[in-house]
């Protein structure tokens, strides 16, 4: 059984299916994606529902990011969603527009897509050789003691090994190169795919790494 890790989607639909396919995912895999699966790109709904498509026939955990945090603080007062849609929320909302309608609103957005957002995204994962948060982890601090600030908007910036001597996976912060940052305690796999970049799927295990776009294009490699 592999654990592969998926970088920051951002509603990147067709890269997401082009890479599920040129991987390409098998039941007995376990998807591990690192948040940020809503915002900027065009196709949020689709991402959501192919997630949601995804976990009744596979293992999936799904992290919580910046991203969704912002999107569900949405909801709460028009401050906090002006604030989400110059984020990219915008084009999320656009992507729940009824057929015929140029922009969407909150009320569009399913209950069930809400709740997986809500109730069953994670703030971290482990497994026995890595972990995997959204965007970073003290060092010298337990996972179930990580301030959300961390977990979720801290920039990746070469951090020290964590004490629990579990090679970090994490997304969120863009690799412009459009590869996988390593720096062997720790692996940033967000490659810009919102941005003219790739998506990256990371085989945790064995270091390999497959790369899809929103052209349809792909390719692989194995971590520096």
């Amino acid at each position: 059984m592999r654990h592969l890790a998926v970088g920051d989607i951002h509603g990147c639909f067709t890269a997401l299916t082009t890479l599920a396919a040129y991987v390409p995912f098998r039941p007995d895999d376990t998807l591990i994606s690192l948040g940020d699966f809503v915002d900027r790109g065009p196709q949020s709904r689709e991402v959501v529902e192919w997630l949601l498509a995804y976990r009744r026939k596979a293992p999936l955990i799904a992290l919580r990011g910046n991203h969704e945090i912002m999107m569900l603080q949405g909801r709460e007062n028009s401050r906090a969603r002006d604030y989400w849609k110059a984020c990219g929320g915008t084009a999320a909302l656009k992507s729940y527009a009824p057929p015929g309608e140029d922009t969407g609103k909150l009320v569009h957005i399913p209950e069930e897509h809400w709740h997986f957002i809500e109730k069953d995204t994670l703030p971290w994962y482990e497994i026995d050789s890595h972990f995997f948060v959204h965007a970073n982890a003290y060092p010298d601090c337990d996972l179930d003691y990580q301030p959300d600030h961390i977990l979720f908007w801290e920039s990746f910036d070469d951090p020290p090994p964590h004490i629990n001597k579990k090679i970090m996976v994490c997304g969120h912060t863009q690799q412009k190169s459009g590869r996988p940052r390593n720096i062997g305690h720790a692996v940033c796999i967000d490659t810009s795919a919102y941005d003219d970049g790739w998506l990256t799927c990371l085989d945790v295990k064995s270091g390999k790494y497959w790369q899809a776009n929103e052209r349809g294009e792909t390719r692989s490699d194995w971590l520096d």
